[in-house]
């Protein structure tokens, strides 16, 4: 590794962002871990994640959809209340239009529970599914997203203020995850090019 100038990123503690200690709106793991999809629009999962800026915390949230991991909604804030997930999927909605029954799976945290977010989810037909409680291998392909940007972005660089984050989270999204970024689990090809290829 020395010789080729290969570094180890390390990863870094753990900030818990889940508040499941709530009972309303609970849903069946409908997933059930099955991050398969034969067509874009049948499983969507989300999540919400954090990063560290000198001005402080700022939070991050993502839709997938499961067919080529591609990210089709995502929203940042610096609190972690419901609109962040409701920005996420409100975007993911207007880009993709999905048709009704698709899954949209998340954890069992507050923002997700919400009325507010329920609300939208019924509108548009989707079939809600949860994680079991405290069991992230149940929304292993968000939380494998994260770990991706989070080494390849996000703990390279400290960021100064939450907007350089912001714009750098968007320019590695748009510029390069979606568009460039090769994945095995899709024969080596970006989310992107997978999805034009079964077009």
């Amino acid at each position: 590794m020395r010789q080729n100038g290969i570094s180890v990123v390390r990863t870094r503690k753990h900030k818990v962002t889940t508040d499941s200690d709530q009972k309303f709106n609970i849903a069946t793991n409908l997933l059930d871990r099955d991050f398969n999809a034969d067509k874009p629009n049948q499983k969507w999962a989300g999540d919400i994640s954090y990063v560290w800026t000198r001005e402080g915390w700022l939070y991050f949230a993502v839709i997938l959809d499961l067919h080529s991991r591609r990210v089709i909604g995502w929203a940042v804030s610096n609190r972690m209340k419901r609109d962040l997930a409701i920005r996420a999927l409100k975007m993911a909605i207007a880009f993709r239009q999905p048709p009704k029954d698709c899954i949209h799976h998340t954890d069992r945290g507050s923002q997700y529970c919400s009325h507010d977010c329920q609300k939208i989810l019924r509108q548009h037909g989707f079939k809600v599914s949860m994680s079991g409680k405290g069991n992230c291998y149940d929304n292993a392909a968000v939380e494998t997203f994260f770990k991706t940007i989070k080494s390849e972005l996000i703990w390279r660089h400290s960021s100064e203020t939450r907007r350089k984050a912001e714009m750098a989270i968007f320019e590695y999204i748009n510029g390069f995850y979606n568009p460039r970024r090769r994945h095995s689990t899709l024969g080596w090809k970006s989310p992107v090019a997978f999805e034009r290829k079964v077009a």
